[in-house]
């Protein structure tokens, strides 16, 4: 345990954000994983509504720093790859 005033301030610190982080990318794994769902099961009305929000939500998750720019941009394109492969 830190014995350094500042070191346990960054302590309570990191617990906050680790908590803020953990909260965020795992709102954004739910909404990722709702859509997809959809993707599987045909309904193509509500993968169309899902997306918008999803992607809304994966960039809010880069910008903020909880995921990379890179994996936010391959997770973005995957799903919009998989909506738009429904038409066929």
């Amino acid at each position: 345990m830190a014995n350094i005033k500042s070191a346990e301030k960054r302590v309570r610190q990191t617990a906050v954000r680790n908590a803020r982080n953990r909260s965020q990318r795992s709102q954004m794994r739910g909404a990722v994983k709702n859509l997809r769902a959809a993707v599987d099961a045909g309904d193509k009305a509500k993968a169309e509504e899902l997306l918008g929000s999803t992607i809304s939500l994966v960039d809010t998750t880069a910008q903020k720093g909880v995921i990379h720019r890179n994996a936010a941009a391959r997770t973005k394109s995957r799903l919009i790859r998989a909506v738009a492969k429904m038409d066929s």
